[in-house]
């Protein structure tokens, strides 16, 4: 069958260009099979040696397209603003300007004119098809490189220019006129820059000459970018503005949230939650990041041990009782309480939750967020949800006594309550319950299990070296586990995908204490946190050092990073 007739020019223009001979055209023009385009593509290359970028001009010329040379075009902050990165990604087009009414589009398969017609309808605006080359527009799309792209050189320029003019305030039209503005586009782009480059938290701190912003990632803070001292209050107010915070107070603390959906064309669906605080220099903000496209992981992925996990399972499946997981900020409690929700959800059994704020909202479970200031507080939730006919109440924190006695409370007649405290360890939740003013016979017959837990920073799998531990670190493990053996550490210099760190994401480290007999009748005769520690490892817990040397021993981690996480246990010496 002769070639189509779209091919036929290609190899016309290939003629004409004295890239091929006419006897190489007649042989190709000849053959008796039919090649699609990318098999006619690989035949030109491989056989007759025709550059890409002299088959793209081929192209063009055959289809009457202009090249573009995608290769050298510069990913920019702006570029998926009128058609986002998802479409792009799906149909291999990249926007690479705009002229008057017309955007400017390269295209890697030029026979699509349906997707012309989907951009116009998406944007108002005609479409100039320009041709480049697939594996350069794939390149370009590719997540990283549009991450690595964000800059903040332009618009912090502008900042500066319309700062040294001399109006030194910036106008409240500044701060909301979506288009123009450099403020605008400043706070979109610190937001949108974290989110690429996977940040936890976002830090806007006012310092006496400038204001720096800084990312957590993994745990640990970077700086990302320093402004000068006269930027700082209009930022501030612009984030203020996003959360629909007051503006004018700047002594007081606020707390909001703001939806980002709202303020950006780039399908980045988060939420952030937004803490200001008045400093000495000025006003700070601290965001966390909710990203809302990312379910909730299932139980397994969390970091727990299989034995852990069985535990905990058979725990949150009891049909009452008290489930308290305890750690600090950011040792991520929340996602694992989420997790374990999910697994209990189904249509037979109701759950309600209290919570400040609601971090992420789950598919058939009944949410409410609390309002401290009209008097909706964790211990008012929880008298209104016992009227509710719950089966599963989970409150956010247990900070008072009065919202630790109801808590134990709706534990003791007959619903399973889930909720978070602040100490450092499982056994020591105890005490913290006994500070609290809960008698210890209340504590003993509702509690069913406290989950401690951390986050560990996970070695990168790339670039990670293995070694035989020697010394202080191989007394560690022996004691730790009873094991010793070859062990993984951080590279120094790191590698192109953990950034040149060393670590690449996290992994949770746990210590369950599930109540027996004997821990039922320590807790009652108000034994100390030590003996709680020993009668709970001598059942079989594992503590937080014992789980973070487990994780160094499986190649997770590393004995530096379970090191600095949790401290050792001088417990391990008098356990037989």
């Amino acid at each position: 069958m002769p070639l189509g007739r779209t091919q036929t020019q290609i190899i016309d223009k290939l003629e004409e260009m004295g890239k091929l001979t006419a006897d190489q055209k007649a042989v190709l023009l000849a053959r008796p099979d039919e090649p699609t385009g990318d098999q006619l593509d690989a035949i030109l290359q491989t056989d007759h040696h025709i550059t890409v970028f002299q088959l793209l001009l081929a192209k063009c010329r055959a289809l009457g397209l202009a090249p573009y040379n995608v290769a050298r075009y510069r990913v920019q902050p702006a570029t998926f603003e009128k058609i986002d990165l998802e479409f792009c990604q799906k149909n291999m087009i990249l926007p690479v300007g705009q002229v008057g009414d017309f955007l400017l589009v390269a295209f890697a398969n030029p026979f699509d004119t349906t997707v012309a017609s989907k951009i116009q309808d998406k944007t108002g605006q005609r479409v100039v098809r320009l041709l480049g080359r697939e594996s350069d527009i794939r390149e370009k799309l590719k997540k990283d490189h549009v991450h690595d792209e964000v800059q903040f050189s332009d618009v912090v320029d502008q900042l500066g220019a319309q700062f040294d003019e001399e109006e030194t305030e910036i106008k409240d039209e500044d701060l909301e006129n979506e288009d123009s503005a450099p403020i605008i586009q400043l706070a979109n782009r610190i937001i949108e820059d974290a989110y690429f480059a996977g940040t936890s938290d976002i830090h806007i701190e006012p310092w006496e000459k400038e204001i720096v912003v800084r990312y957590r990632i993994d745990g640990l803070t970077q700086e990302k970018l320093r402004l000068p001292g006269k930027v700082a209050g209009a930022l501030v107010a612009r984030f203020k503005i996003m959360c629909n915070l007051d503006i004018a107070e700047r002594r007081l603390p606020q707390d909001g949230r703001i939806v980002f959906k709202q303020y950006n064309k780039k399908n980045i669906d988060i939420d952030l939650r937004v803490s200001t605080a008045p400093l000495n220099h000025g006003e700070g903000v601290v965001m966390r990041i909710l990203d809302k496209q990312k379910s909730t992981l299932p139980l397994p992925a969390l970091g727990f041990t299989e034995e852990n996990l069985k535990k905990y399972r058979e725990c949150i499946r009891q049909p009452y009782g008290m489930i308290l997981h305890c750690g600090p900020t950011g040792s991520g409690k929340s996602m694992t309480l989420y997790s374990a929700l999910n697994e209990v959800n189904t249509a037979d059994v109701v759950i309600r939750t209290a919570e400040d704020p609601i971090e992420y909202t789950l598919p058939g479970i009944n949410q409410m967020q609390m309002h401290r200031h009209i008097g909706l507080t964790f211990a008012a939730a929880l008298r209104a949800f016992l009227r509710q006919d719950p089966d599963i109440i989970l409150v956010g924190e247990i900070r008072d006594k009065e919202t630790a006695n109801i808590a134990v409370e709706a534990a003791l007649t007959g619903h399973l309550l889930i909720s978070t405290l602040h100490t450092n360890d499982a056994p020591s939740t105890v005490a913290r319950l006994t500070d609290m003013g809960i008698e210890p016979f209340m504590i003993s017959s509702s509690l069913v299990c406290v989950c401690a837990q951390r986050l560990m920073r996970r070695v990168c799998k790339v670039c990670r070296v293995a070694y035989e531990p020697e010394g202080r670190e191989k007394d560690v493990l022996q004691r730790a586990l009873g094991w010793t053996g070859p062990i993984y550490k951080a590279n120094a210099k790191g590698c192109a995908k953990c950034n040149g760190t060393g670590y690449k994401g996290r992994v949770g480290i746990h210590e369950l204490l599930i109540t027996n007999e004997e821990l039922i009748e320590a807790i009652n005769k108000e034994a100390e946190t030590a003996e709680l520690k020993r009668i709970a490892m001598k059942a079989g817990m594992k503590t937080l050092h014992q789980d973070s040397m487990f994780k160094v021993k499986e190649g997770l981690s590393t004995m530096d990073e379970a090191l600095s996480s949790v401290p050792q246990d001088m417990e391990l010496r008098d356990i037989a």
